[in-house]
């Protein structure tokens, strides 16, 4: 009980120090949200820096903005006047969670059983081909993988829509291609390492020693200690999904979470940036949580540390 408690005090440590920092950071940066409003009267300029607690000192700023985020309420956009930081989070998160998590499902549904079979047929000529498509997947940017999927599939092709969203796969597909390559790509070079190290360990050779077909060594000795890294590479992986949703969702022009991160920061939209980052950052608080568990199921010497 102490340890989960432990736990969750540092997450909301770690929250606040997160939201803290990106607040004073925005405010440090130059230019303003209303800057394109220079051409107004000084009254109306005047108006909404009162309206939106601009004319206050920056600490008063942001024990206000602090106050509002206690009590639930992540403040009023900048850019977009007619709805709350909260209600644009509520439209676009599950969006972004949708592709997200396809994306990660799909990088270790196809990463892990490459990486195995690669491991599986180490030094032949499939595996050297295998490893260098991956190697090409890590060095490709996402900002260059969309446009060539679009390219392909919605301009040459004609196959699939270059973008917007109708709810449905056909408009859910590119993007979670490009948001997967990446990982599917580190996914299967993971597996194929890690399995590599494990089918060398002593105790594996004693078992292949006894007779054990290589089909049971691989399913019940080998691949449980294998997906241990893989397993701690969730976390990373989810940060990288997170953080490539603001690259893709722009492209494809998707109403995601990450589509308003960037909006927001161009803008300098204050609220709707923090909202955002806070947001993430308790999806990343929590998957870490996720991941620990799960960590600790399969290998019980972690449960204690």
């Amino acid at each position: 009980m102490k340890v989960w408690l432990s736990r969750i005090l540092e997450a909301f440590l770690t929250l606040w120090l997160l939201a803290t920092i990106c607040f004073f950071l925005l405010h440090a940066a130059p230019g303003g949200p209303f800057d394109n409003e220079k051409t107004a009267p000084p009254e109306v300029q005047a108006a909404l820096n009162e309206q939106y607690r601009l004319d206050q000192p920056l600490f008063s700023q942001y024990t206000s903005w602090l106050g509002d985020v206690v009590h639930g309420d992540l403040g009023p956009s900048f850019q977009y006047t007619d709805y709350r930081v909260t209600e644009l989070i509520a439209d676009s998160f599950p969006i972004t969670l949708i592709n997200g998590s396809a994306a990660l499902l799909l990088s270790l549904l196809l990463g892990i059983p490459i990486g195995v079979w690669a491991a599986l047929r180490s030094g032949s000529f499939l595996d050297r081909v295998l490893m260098f498509v991956a190697g090409l997947g890590l060095s490709i940017p996402k900002f260059v993988v969309a446009p060539i999927l679009i390219l392909v599939f919605a301009v040459t092709l004609k196959w699939l829509p270059a973008g917007g969203w109708n709810n449905d796969w056909q408009s859910a597909l590119l993007p979670i291609i490009a948001l997967s390559l990446p990982n599917l790509a580190y996914c299967a070079r993971l597996t194929r390492a890690s399995l590599l190290e494990v089918l060398s360990a002593d105790y594996l050779r004693a078992a292949r020693g006894r007779g054990f077909s290589g089909t049971r060594l691989l399913f019940r000795h080998a691949l449980k200690p294998a997906l241990l890294p893989v397993v701690a590479w969730l976390s990373p992986a989810l940060i990288n999904v997170v953080s490539g949703s603001a690259v893709v969702e722009q492209v494809f022009g998707i109403p995601g979470i990450g589509r308003y991160f960037v909006q927001g920061a161009l803008n300098r939209d204050y609220t709707l940036v923090l909202g955002v980052v806070l947001c993430i950052g308790a999806a990343i608080v929590i998957i870490n949580a996720l991941v620990d568990t799960l960590r600790g199921w399969m290998d019980p010497r972690l449960r204690d540390s």
